[in-house]
């Protein structure tokens, strides 16, 4: 009797601490479960679908395959170095391991650099990477429109007057120019140390200084919107605590039509743990805004210990350590992003050891453009453990199919048939979609039944 007793207890304690467990995985927002979980909830959708074939009737006990294409969520990177590799062998390595991955691309448009000369411009080059975006149907970014770090030598000594006039001219003329090829912008870039950058002295802080920082951004985002009324603006910085907060809130209170926000998290010093990236995300997302990831870098090499931010750094060299190390912590940070409903976006910050941002080791590719781990960890995910299909499903009597897909878009075939579909929502959905032939030579292809 005594040792049915005893255990009996040992089984309740046994559960308690189980359930306890179960409990604390269920509150911890890292926890592997608790990721899982919101990745299914916020990512996936599970969907009735209903075939039609083509002459509008239900295409019953019909063998289909559906094969995701694209995913809703920007996985993305800035492609400043495409065909700028040095070889033609590297550029296509570049452009090839780019597109296999990634669905979305930053393209430059620092004015320093984009008009170096007052009325010649770079728009040829940048035309010609935004016409590759289209045609791999990766989604394009111009960025940035306002920045005062790379505004052009012949701007500065202009007058505060005329300096507003050239930048909002400057808006109005890039959106305009790319209307249809980039529809998504940095409108204005890290507004909260611009009036005070180089002492106040340049042509783009006396702007900010002359109309204030929200009225700086109220307008610039005005002129894009004029221009482009159905193009995402962002607002983007570098700063993410609260003099952040207060700018978004103050420019939400003057109207200024945000459309998402930019958050910068470049790694350079060290790693920002899952916890700083979840805190980040529930601040930020309080706003009801997107919450874009604008420049994630994670170093495969030695951290950064100066202060120069500007320069080069010779011989800054990724290594074998530092490149498993980078892999283990870009799937971490992925996993908690995508997990956030409040996240839309991760732009990975740069693509290439090549010609990277102070010459860090930041890639997803090494130098010679070759993959590092954290390209494969990240394919992994991306085009693996977080893609759909090809699934070959029957349909039943009516015609109808369900299964569970990642957000994104899709094509639905049966033999010679096909028909496009996009999962939107998360949660349930029911669509319906009609084949049509793809081969006009052969009327009367069969539906696979």
């Amino acid at each position: 009797m005594t040792s049915t007793i005893g255990i009996a207890v040992i089984l309740a304690i046994s559960s308690l601490v189980l359930g306890t467990v179960i409990r604390a995985a269920e509150d911890n927002p890292l926890s592997s479960e608790s990721i899982d979980r919101r990745i299914q909830q916020h990512r996936t959708s599970e969907i009735v679908l209903t075939i039609i074939d083509p002459s509008g009737k239900p295409a019953a006990d019909t063998s289909i395959t559906v094969e995701m294409k694209r995913h809703k969520f920007l996985f993305g990177c800035n492609a400043f170095a495409l065909d700028r590799c040095g070889t033609d062998e590297m550029n296509t390595q570049y452009a090839d391991h780019f597109a296999a991955l990634l669905n979305y691309a930053t393209l430059p448009f620092y004015w320093g650099s984009y008009e170096s000369e007052q009325g010649k411009n770079g728009e040829a080059g940048i035309r010609k990477m935004a016409e590759w975006c289209r045609r791999k149907t990766i989604r394009a970014k111009g960025h940035p429109l306002c920045w005062h770090e790379l505004e052009p030598v012949w701007l500065t000594p202009l007058p505060t007057d005329k300096v507003e006039t050239l930048q909002m001219q400057r808006i109005r003329r890039e959106v305009a120019a790319f209307h249809g090829l980039i529809d998504t912008w940095d409108v204005v870039n890290e507004a909260v140390a611009m009036p005070a950058h180089a002492g106040g002295k340049k042509a783009i802080p006396r702007m900010c200084q002359s109309l204030g920082q929200v009225g700086l951004i109220r307008k610039c985002f005005a002129e894009a919107r004029q221009t482009n009324p159905r193009a995402i603006l962002l607002l983007n910085d570098f700063v993410t605590d609260s003099p952040y907060e207060k700018m978004i809130e103050n420019c939400i209170k003057a109207g200024v039509t945000i459309d998402a926000i930019g958050i910068q998290s470049h790694m350079h010093t060290g790693y920002r743990e899952p916890g700083w990236v979840w805190e980040t995300c529930e601040r930020f997302g309080r706003f009801g805004k997107p919450l874009h990831f604008t420049e994630l870098t994670i170093l495969s090499g030695k951290l950064k210990t100066d202060n120069d931010w500007f320069g080069h750094h010779p011989g800054w060299d990724s290594t074998p350590e530092g490149e498993r190390l980078q892999a283990v912590q870009a799937e971490e940070i992925y996993r908690v992003l995508f997990s956030h409903p409040a996240v839309e976006a991760i732009t990975w910050w740069d693509f290439s050891d090549l010609n990277a941002w102070q010459g860090a080791p930041a890639g997803l590719m090494r130098k010679d453009m070759t993959p590092k781990p954290a390209y494969n960890a990240l394919m992994a995910l991306i085009r693996g453990k977080w893609w759909t299909g090809p699934l070959t499903l029957r349909t039943d009597k009516a015609g109808k199919v369900t299964f569970r897909g990642y957000l994104g878009t899709y094509v639905v075939e049966a033999n010679t048939l096909r028909a496009d579909l996009q999962l939107i929502n998360p949660g349930k959905d029911t669509q319906t979609v009609k084949l049509t032939d793809v081969s006009p030579n052969k009327p009367n292809a069969g539906g696979g039944k």
